[in-house]
């Protein structure tokens, strides 16, 4: 069962991203704050979850929050600022978002930038919890609210560019979707910081 809050003493909002792996597409992220004493042992990480129980959950996840919201940043802003900095920026525009102002805040992973409540520029605690997604409720939702609205964004965009089979890879490196790319090269959605091709090992700057 997972745990319901790392501040015990604070309204905590738990945020987690789906999308930064992709060649294609913006990365996704969410922010959730459940009420106190909030449980619930159907949720998980979005990746220990088949794909109807991930929507399932959303709806419950909407219905039972006491806020949450997604943020988003285009692949041309990830091209622009780095893979991980847009990543922590979708979640710094999640939290924006919240109708309940958070008092803390805690991430999935081990990188995060400082938080500041644009109404107050107060620097709100933070805490990075490696696997976070498996181990805080409001972590595990908001990776599958992440997770969900992205899919639907990217089942969008498989419309209209069908040939790079979006609708099953979701933008993820598959050997289909390279091939399709080789053969009819980029849109305006891919990731051109990206080794789309696969050719060498592809270097993004991490920086401390």
């Amino acid at each position: 069962m997972l745990k319901g809050k790392y501040h015990s003493d604070k309204i905590e909002a738990g945020c987690d991203e789906a999308g930064r792996g992709c060649l294609a597409g913006s990365v996704y992220a969410a922010a959730v704050i459940f009420p106190e004493d909030y449980s619930n042992d159907e949720l998980n990480d979005s990746k220990q979850l088949t794909e109807k129980k991930r929507y399932k959950l959303r709806e419950i996840v909407e219905r039972d929050a006491l806020a949450w919201a997604v943020g988003v940043v285009t692949p041309q802003e990830i091209d622009k600022i780095n893979i991980l900095n847009a990543s922590i920026l979708a979640m710094h525009r999640a939290i924006d978002q919240l109708k309940v102002r958070p008092e803390a805040v805690i991430v999935d992973g081990n990188r995060f930038k400082t938080y500041k409540d644009p109404a107050t520029d107060n620097a709100l605690p933070h805490a990075t919890i490696v696997k976070g997604d498996g181990k805080y409720l409001s972590i595990a939702a908001a990776s599958i609210l992440a997770k969900t609205y992205r899919d639907d964004y990217m089942n969008k965009l498989a419309d209209e560019y069908p040939q790079y089979d979006w609708k099953s890879n979701k933008g993820y490196p598959t050997r289909k979707h390279r091939t399709a790319i080789k053969e009819h090269g980029t849109t305006p959605y891919h990731r051109m910081s990206y080794n789309l091709l696969g050719d060498g090992q592809l270097e993004i700057d991490f920086p401390e």
